[in-house]
């Protein structure tokens, strides 16, 4: 298959306003994708849902992608903000043969992209996106351009965000409820913060909630999954029962314990694999992780005796991996979680809904249950790059990689990679104590800045 230029990882992705996140690109890939499911549907006029995070650029690509469908034909079903797993499930509920996310996740307000699902709630494939864009480049999409009664319409979905509440609910066991719980919410000012208050609060649950008074430019602004400080110390000051922080478009959750302690995507894999595994509801007795997940992560699946099976980092590739190995939950550390039979893509309320089910069940505190798993010391370090060469093609990096690797011997891993959404080098070192990993990390990302920072 040809190599995609303009998608990424999770769709197209960059500065708003800046190639490739201009108006112009975001009327084309509407008309793309109108062109692209008439054809797929012999003629009949697509519907396509919508949505978008709470960022200020948002405005400007929702209209542009209404024009760009209904220039071509095609019908747009506008639900306003909303979280990107609720713009699947929108999806779904409104038959609709595609749906746009707009939104660039956890990155900083200047910063936009557009993603797609499928009429089924899944992410598009590799080979779809690859279709979309051969057609954008092909120069054929004006000449296809209908007039007069070709032309769409746009809709606006009026009860989008109750819809995807009552959603998120029903994945909840209708035999619980979160009465008593003292929960405090990070919504990061983005997409979440109508939709996770309203969610724990009508299940029981009493509910502080930070960050969730966006203007446009604060989505992610120290605070949300990337950024937990404010929310341990809210935790600890009311000495509510758990913390949870969703990303800007709501597909992550980081969690934080009663005593104040961040944990990560691993530690919900755990939890909640072994709670399924005991309720023989764990598919194949197997959990997906990606290539990321902790050291520590194996060696608890090992003592559950769960498969652990690790996919490249990316959501859209764990999910991809559950699919093909009938896989019922997977996750990567950074929050992202798939609960296979809830919903078709990562969730971050609906994750916590699941390891809030599990806390009922056994009437434990969050820090007992993520007990069962002791991090190997890890050590992230993020480069911001200019340029993307291969890095085998970069033999200081390469000798950098070599001798971390021969340090640590069987005691530990390197993972050097480009991110897929962002201009960043990831260096990431797991190994026996802190000072190792902290120590050879910093000096592969100072080797790798040099080469090409």
């Amino acid at each position: 298959m040809a190599e995609k230029k303009l998608f990424g990882t999770d769709g197209v992705r960059g500065i708003a306003n800046r190639e490739p996140m201009m108006v112009e690109m975001a009327v084309n890939l509407g008309r793309a994708v109108a062109h692209v499911l008439m054809e797929r549907k012999a003629g009949k006029r697509p519907r396509v849902v919508i949505g978008k995070d709470t960022r200020l650029s948002g405005y400007m690509f929702e209209n542009a992608l209404v024009s760009g469908l209904c220039s071509m034909g095609g019908d747009a079903l506008m639900v306003g903000t909303l979280p990107t797993p609720g713009v699947a499930v929108l999806t779904i509920d409104q038959k609709a043969d595609a749906g746009f996310v707009i939104s660039a996740s956890h990155n900083p307000f200047q910063d936009n992209g557009i993603k797609l699902f499928s009429s089924d709630g899944f992410k598009l494939p590799d080979d779809e996106e690859l279709a979309i864009e051969e057609l954008m480049e092909s120069g054929r999409l004006a000449s296809l351009l209908p007039i007069a009664g070709g032309i769409g319409k746009s809709f606006r979905v009026e009860d989008a965000l109750e819809r995807y509440i009552m959603f998120c609910k029903e994945t909840f066991p209708a035999d619980l409820d979160l009465k008593g719980m003292r929960i405090v919410l990070d919504c990061g000012n983005g997409a979440t913060y109508k939709a996770a208050p309203a969610v724990f609060k009508q299940l029981g649950a009493y509910v502080t909630t930070l960050h969730n008074t966006p203007n446009g430019m604060n989505i992610n602004a120290r605070c949300g999954s990337q950024h937990t400080e404010a929310l341990r110390e809210q935790v600890q000051a009311e000495r509510a029962d758990i913390g949870l922080a969703f990303d800007g478009d709501g597909d992550r959750l980081i969690v934080v314990d009663e005593n104040g302690v961040e944990l990560t995507g691993d530690h919900v894999l755990a939890i909640c694999a072994k709670d399924m595994k005991a309720r023989d509801e764990l598919p194949n007795n197997l959990a997906v992780g990606t290539v990321m997940s902790n050291f520590g992560l194996h060696a608890t699946m090992r003592k559950m005796d769960v498969e652990l099976a690790c996919s490249t980092v990316g959501d859209r590739y764990v999910l991809e991996m559950m699919k093909e190995r009938g896989g019922g939950i997977g996750g990567e550390a950074s929050g992202h979680m798939i609960f296979s039979g809830k919903h078709t893509t990562g969730d971050g309320i609906v994750s916590a809904l699941q390891l809030l089910a599990v806390m009922r069940r056994g009437d434990q505190e969050i820090s007992e249950l993520a007990s069962i798993l002791t991090l190997s010391p890890q050590c992230l370090v993020n480069v911001d790059v200019a340029s993307r060469p291969p890095l085998e093609n970069l033999p200081e990096v390469q000798a950098a990689i070599a001798r971390a690797e021969q340090e640590l011997g069987q005691e530990g891993r390197v993972l050097v990679r480009f991110s897929g959404t962002q201009n960043m080098c990831r260096v990431m070192v797991e190994g026996p104590t802190e000072e190792m990993t902290s120590r050879l990390t910093h000096d592969i990302a100072a080797t790798l800045k040099k080469a090409i920072g």
